[in-house]
């Protein structure tokens, strides 16, 4: 029985010292990618929220509380998100056939890559209609 001799050129634990070097790498990119996916989710959520609220003020001249209808409006449709931490402005020049009506909002974020906050900001959105 021939035993093998090893020898310095023995390349065996190699392939298991590169996977040990880049499976880190590639999981920080990974859930990389995962947290920019929830973000992009986030800021369209919070765009359809205002346009929806903008939407409902230029509808909504001849209700009693014309703002606050697109303000629940804005909430409501804004289902994906924290509703305590969702901020959302109206304003309009006037409630007169014509004039405009802006919906700001504004959502905090935090990109957070294995237990460290890399990036944390506000997303803001804002859409300006014409009252019918």
């Amino acid at each position: 029985m021939l035993r093998r001799r090893h020898t310095l050129r023995d390349e065996r634990g190699q392939t298991m010292v590169e996977f040990a070097l880049v499976v880190p790498i590639l999981c920080v990119v990974l859930f990389g990618i995962f947290q920019f996916g929830a973000l992009y989710n986030d800021y369209v959520t919070l765009t359809d929220a205002t346009r929806v609220g903008a939407r409902k003020g230029a509808v909504s001249r001849h209700e009693a509380d014309p703002a606050g209808a697109a303000v629940t409006a804005a909430r409501n449709s804004a289902s994906g998100l924290t509703p305590a931490k969702l901020v959302v402005t109206v304003t309009s020049t006037g409630w007169k056939h014509g004039d405009s009506v802006t919906v700001d909002a504004s959502y905090p974020y935090s990109i957070n890559l294995l237990g460290v906050v890399v990036k944390k900001g506000t997303l803001k959105s804002k859409t300006t209609e014409r009252v019918e």
